[in-house]
Parts: C-alpha cells; structure tokens; sequence
C-alpha cells in the first residue's frame, strides 16, 4: 500500500518515478517507470488512477496506473511544478522538450 502522503502529491505536472512488480514466466522483479503526470482520475475512489508519460527511444509511451494497485512497489515524486493551470495535461504530447520544460518549469521527459 502507498502512503497517503505521496498520494496526494501525485498531480498534474508532477515528474514521478514509479516501481511496478512485473511477472515474466515464474520470475518476478521490479521494473522502473519515470515520467510526467498527465492526469490523474477519479479523487480518492478504489479505481482512481494516475497517468505517466514518458519518451523511450524517440516514442511516447504512455502508461495508466490505478493508485491502489498492489502491482505498484513504491512512487517517488521526483519534482513538483510551480503552478499548473489545467486539470489535465494531453497537450504536452503535441510539444517538444524544451518547450514542456517552458510551460511546466519542471525538466519534463
């Protein structure tokens, strides 16, 4: 279960680092997920989720996390913005780097 705490600061605009448990045949281990809040859902219900996204080799990759999901190990808030205007932030997938870097004030991925 993820502390209360880091789940309210999960928001829009946040650089966020997540641990997931992944299965691959018998074997389990921790993969590492970074990237920007997009959006996140649903307040405090059981099917909240939040969006990360994030660019791995020249492709977005966009990746939806329900909040209390016990396939999450850990999240890490990695930055904070200053002050962010929309609820949702799906224009940033039209932007380049430097100009999201700009319009968030957080180095964004």
């Amino acid at each position: 279960m993820i502390n209360k705490n880091i789940v309210q600061k999960i928001k829009p605009g946040a650089k966020v680092r997540v641990w997931e448990k992944i299965k691959e045949g018998d074997k389990e281990r921790v993969g590492r997920f970074e990237g920007l809040v997009l959006a996140r859902k649903h307040g405090r219900e059981a099917g909240a989720t939040f969006t990360v996204r994030s660019v791995v080799a020249g492709v977005g990759v966009e990746k939806i996390y329900p909040i209390h999901s016990p396939l999450i190990d850990k999240i890490e808030i990695t930055a904070a913005p200053k002050r962010i205007r929309r609820a949702k932030l799906y224009y940033v997938r039209n932007l380049s780097r430097k100009s999201t870097r700009k319009k968030l004030g957080v180095s964004a991925d």
